[in-house]
């Protein structure tokens, strides 16, 4: 689920009550050095191609986040200091500069040399040190604070800019709102602890003393005298209205220091990343770990604000009537990993996601069960509709706090009504119908005109992609259905959900596209056909992904391939097939496909259960060989330690999931793969006041392979435990040694 631009870096918004029911209470950590002590936000902030992970401060789930003003980590200066983001690594609304010197030099932004850059996930402190200025920031949920202090002798002045939209001074406040997408507004409401000699309008470089701007980069500058060493300053941030924005401020950070604020922060990230303790590894290790989970909690986030909440989706504000209300989630990959991993630490919240998600598919014009919800709205991104995978999976695991039967309604509307096309909100057509009546998406061959209008203008169909995507989305809708007591419509999803059957090649043993006649697309190139992206047959990633692009029925699959050994020699090649062209002819094609092993992307979703498909096939000892290596290689604690986009979450669940030993292959399926752990002991509190634990007795560097295994006790012999078993509060043993032990785990149950 990428964007192919690199956003700019701004601040950020997004909801959770610091002491509202937005915030669950958690368990401490007991450690002597704490959680978040170990978080890197750094790690990634120079990405190996496209997008770069973001230094985001922010507490879990919250309306509010905040990263600094730049393009990317290499930046050399700052633009401004951050205000808010509207989304998930989105562009900021409003900004504010302060600056002495002369008024004829203020600008809307002012870029800074800075230097000293302190960042935690709940604070933020920077020198810019041709200004002469330190600048410390800390927040809440919906709200937080600056203190500005100034050292030269230099008349002092704060620069707000809205960008688009309006601000207005009232003698004791700054009041504003900026316009971003969709009619969506963010408003704010700032305080400054001092009140300014003057406030003016910069317009065209020119100050003019007056209480109101609007429009393009809106600004009120406010000005102090010379003498002034440091200005203090409080905001609050809504999406219903600056009346609200100034009650979120003045219930979260109103005689607050910054410094108290960060204390807070401090002990409610601990209590957020404390819900899973381990034991052993290196400091690096745990340094990754713990801030893969800290990247976990950046989305979604929480809106509702003192039991209301804005919605983009019907451009109405609505009563949460007691339950916190959540956007801003690209279930796309989220599904994958990040949806699983809160329904084991914070079910709770879970629960209220999947409940925002029926609300919000009820307030749009269609009852579509949404794909990238965000601030804004349903953007409609990507392909299929994965979202009704976290639906099945959470009930499957025992989550009940969702309307079952209206979350089934929205998903099928989505993946029957809505067209199947990549990134197009339309109704279904042709495509749709084809694929209906012929159980796959008809691929154009090379050169051949679109000519269906469902199908986005900039995109193309991504057939096999879309059609592998569909058959399990399909199967999740068979299994609520089977829930639900309807037969009918669960016999006819099964069925469905062998679709990706019709375009398996028997020849070649991949998923090839087929034209609408039914003939297998030649000649092709399993690595390079589709053009850009792939996406003319595949989506972002080559043919060698999405041969594994079956997570619901991994049986036949082998099957497909010919059985155990076949399908283990074609995993085995996919690590070791070239790239076929030099990188800067390869990436310049498949810039998402990076992270390589061979052909194997760890950069990219669709990858992430493919090390564990070992498991299935008898040979789970590659499975755990395979994972040590993958985490040692591409999850460091640098500035390039993460290989791909990461998504707000995407690709650190799956982080947290294998280091911890264990990992969630197929979602709506209640039972989990197991890997190799990183640590020697973990402890995973469940929120229900049981606790899971996995002890890896000699887990090291060196001891990554299973020699024996036990589950609460009882001899484990088959490389997957059930949810249920974790549910319960269970223990896992492993006996860790140097050697595969290539006897143990050679059969898979796989249970549906």
């Amino acid at each position: 689920m990428r964007m192919k631009l690199i956003l700019k870096i701004g601040a950020l918004v997004l909801p959770i009550v610091a002491l509202s029911y937005c915030s669950k209470p958690q368990q401490e950590h007991v450690n002597s050095k704490q959680p978040v002590d170990y978080v890197n936000p750094y790690m990634g902030n120079i990405s190996h191609l496209l997008v770069p992970t973001f230094p985001t401060i922010h507490l879990p789930n919250s309306l509010l986040r905040v990263y600094p003003e730049r393009r990317d980590y290499t930046e050399v200066e700052l633009n401004g200091l951050p205000l808010v983001v509207t989304s998930h690594r989105g562009s900021s609304a409003f900004n504010l500069s302060p600056f002495q010197g002369e008024g004829n030099e203020l600008r809307p932004i002012i870029s800074y040399s800075y230097d000293q850059e302190k960042l935690t996930p709940y604070s933020y402190s920077v020198y810019l040190d041709e200004q002469d200025i330190q600048v410390d920031f800390a927040l809440s949920h919906q709200s937080a604070a600056y203190e500005i202090q100034f050292e030269k002798e230099a008349p002092v002045y704060l620069i707000l800019n809205s960008r688009n939209g309006a601000m207005a001074w009232d003698g004791k406040a700054i009041s504003g709102y900026q316009l971003i997408e969709n009619n969506t507004k963010v408003y704010l409401y700032m305080v400054p602890e001092d009140l300014p000699q003057k406030v003016s309008t910069l317009k065209g470089g020119n100050l003019a003393e007056a209480a109101n701007a609007e429009g393009r980069d809106a600004c009120l500058v406010l000005n102090y005298p010379q003498e002034t060493g440091k200005v203090s300053l409080r905001y609050g941030i809504s999406f219903i209205d600056e009346k609200q924005a100034k009650a979120n401020l003045e219930r979260e950070v109103a005689g607050k220091t910054v410094a108290d604020l960060q204390a807070s922060g401090r002990e409610t990230w601990n209590k957020a990343l404390g819900k899973i303790s381990i034991g052993g590894g290196t400091d690096d290790q745990q340094t990754v770990f713990y801030t893969s989970l800290y990247r976990c909690y950046e989305r979604p986030v929480c809106i509702s604000e003192d039991g209301r909440y804005y919605s983009a989706f019907d451009g109405q504000v609505h009563n949460d009537n007691g339950r916190p209300f959540y956007t801003d989630d690209w279930i796309w990959d989220s599904y994958r990993a990040h949806h699983p991993l809160r329904i084991l630490i914070d079910p709770q919240t879970e629960e209220d996601i999947l409940h925002s998600f029926v609300l919000m598919a009820g307030q749009m014009e269609n009852n579509w069960w949404p794909t990238f919800p965000e601030i804004t709205g349903d953007s409609r991104r990507m392909n299929s509709n994965h979202g009704v995978a976290s639906v099945i999976d959470a009930w499957r695991k025992g989550l009940r706090g969702f309307d079952l039967e209206k979350a089934y309604q929205a998903c099928k509307g989505a993946i029957m009504e809505k067209t199947l096309a990549p990134w197009s909100g339309k109704p279904a057509g042709e495509l749709d119908a084809f694929y209906k009546e012929h159980g796959y998406i008809p691929a154009l061959r090379e050169g051949e005109e679109e000519t269906i209008p469902e199908v986005h203008p900039f995109e193309r169909r991504q057939p096999v992609a879309v059609t592998l995507g569909t058959a399990y989305d399909q199967w999740c809708l068979a299994q609520i259905a089977e829930e639900l007591g309807k037969t009918e419509e669960a016999q006819y999803f099964d069925k469905a959900s062998l679709n990706y059957q019709n375009l398996f090649n028997p020849e070649t043993k991949f998923f090839h596209p087929k034209d609408s006649n039914g003939k297998f697309i030649e000649p092709f190139d399993y690595r390079f056909s589709g053009g850009m992206g792939a996406r003319g047959f595949y989506g972002e990633n080559n043919a060698w992904i999405y041969r594994w692009d079956v997570q619901h029925n991994i049986p036949d699959l082998i099957n497909l391939m010919g059985g155990k050994e076949e399908f283990v020699k074609n995993l085995d090649a996919m690590f070791t097939e070239p790239l076929g062209r030099g990188k800067y002819a390869f990436y310049a094609q498949l810039p998402d496909h990076t992270g390589n092993v061979g052909q194997f992307s760890m950069a990219n979703e669709p990858s992430l259960h493919i090390p564990y498909l070992y498991n299935y096939a008898g040979q789970p000892w590659k499975t755990q060989k395979r994972l040590r290596k993958l985490l040692d290689e591409w999850f460091r604690n640098d500035l390039m330690g993460v290989p791909g986009d990461e998504d707000g979450g995407g690709i650190s669940s799956f982080v947290v999931f294998s280091a911890m030993g264990f990992y969630p292959v197929t979602p709506g399926n209640p039972e989990y793969s197991i890997g190799s752990p990183l640590f020697e002991k973990i402890s995973v509190d469940l929120g229900n006041g049981k606790t899971f634990e996995i002890e890896a007795k000699n887990a090291s560097p060196e001891n990554k392979y299973i020699q024996s295994a036990t589950l609460t006790g009882q001899t484990l012999n088959q490389p997957s435990i059930s949810h249920e078993a974790v549910a319960a509060g269970g223990k896992l043993v492993l006996e860790m040694g140097p050697k595969a032990n290539k006897d143990w785990g050679i059969k898979h149950v796989h249970k549906e």
